[in-house]
């Protein structure tokens, strides 16, 4: 927890505008509807606009172009998602200090390369051939397979899972139970029987990049699968077989990318989107959540639906089928009328 800070203070910190008192002191974070005072919270998603004159909080950050009434300090900001991130730094419990060493229960193999300053915790197993860089930290119970590189400054939560000749760039997280280098799902039909086909690529992983508990990263058949530098995984991806994805492209919970297919720079992915093989996704687009895409996205543009198309597109089609019931109701009005009217024409002949 950081010190004593006031809201003039933390303004400056955050390069706000202040408006209002700023003698209070500030104690923590909260959102909207959960701050007290003594809090600062934050305004991000218009959605949410009502809640900052309810608010309890003693400062509230806000964009510069917000325009509404609040009871409490308004600290104006050009993004105010990445000034709570800071603050959040600022107010985040101290880290736990790691002091450098291999356990006495873990099993490094004698031929592996282990740079200064690392820490492998308990029951991991390194396997001959692997290099890990300076300052790494390795929890426990995480295996690398043979011959696997792991750059400086990464982190491994408990339980990673790492195959062999995977390449692990600098200052990459992972969290627990993800697998990393697990073959890809490559079979051929020989009569009423799959032979495996040998996945005997493997997967590099550039610098910077998170990864989310229980992502699973398949190795090539043949070449590479790539993470580009920066890139953000949310939890349960399954990125697939030679799958490439550009530099500093975020998905969310339950994508699933299926083999071959290019992601490209600066991309983002909304939760339970699905991916078919093969396909092309242009820089800076935007993949709505639950999209089904089935065809390749041009760079720049937002699809959403299943099959994914254009959003202004796919919106116009949901509120299309959303009449779908009004529309029933209207055709049996209508089918009865004209059974009415056909039966007062036999009736008059």
């Amino acid at each position: 927890m950081a010190k004593k800070i006031t809201v003039s203070e933390l303004a400056n910190f955050i390069d706000g505008i202040l408006e209002g008192d700023g003698s209070i002191e500030i104690r923590g974070l909260a959102g909207l509807t959960e701050a007290m005072l003594g809090d600062v919270t934050f305004l991000a998603n218009p959605k949410y606009e009502k809640l900052v004159c309810e608010t309890k909080a003693s400062a509230v950050i806000v964009g510069y172009d917000w325009k509404g009434d609040a009871n409490c300090a308004i600290i104006r900001v050009k993004n105010p998602d990445l000034a709570f991130a800071k603050l959040a730094e600022l107010f985040a419990p101290p880290k736990k200090t790691i002091k450098p060493g291999i356990h006495p229960l873990a099993c490094v193999n004698p031929e592996a390369k282990i740079g200064k300053d690392v820490f492998i915790g308990p029951f991991c197993v390194i396997e001959e051939g692997v290099v890990i860089g300076e300052r790494t930290v390795i929890n426990a119970g995480c295996w690398i397979s043979n011959d696997t590189i792991i750059g400086k400054d990464c982190l491994l939560y408990a339980n990673v899972s790492i195959r062999e000749r995977v390449k692990i760039g600098d200052k990459v997280i992972i969290h627990n139970g993800a697998v990393i280098g697990s073959d890809g799902f490559g079979y051929v039909k020989n009569g009423e029987m799959w032979v495996k086909i040998p996945q005997i690529g493997t997967v590099e992983i550039g610098d910077d990049v998170e990864i989310g508990a229980n992502v699973t990263i398949d190795r090539a058949r043949f070449g590479k699968t790539v993470i580009g530098r920066g890139v953000k995984i949310d939890n349960l991806v399954q990125i697939a077989h030679n799958v490439k994805i550009g530099d500093n492209t975020a998905m969310a919970a339950q994508t699933g990318i299926s083999g071959s297919s290019v992601i490209g720079k600066n991309v983002r992915i909304g939760g339970q989107a699905g991916f078919a093989g093969h396909l092309t996704v242009g820089d800076n687009a935007i993949v709505g959540a639950q999209a089904g895409v089935t065809k390749d996205v041009p760079a720049g543009i937002m699809v959403s639906g299943y099959p994914a198309m254009p959003h202004d597109k796919a919106l116009e089609l949901h509120a299309h089928m959303m009449r779908i019931p009004k529309l029933k109701e209207r055709i049996a009005e209508l089918e009865k009328k004209i059974a009415e009217l056909e039966q007062q024409l036999k009736n008059k002949s």
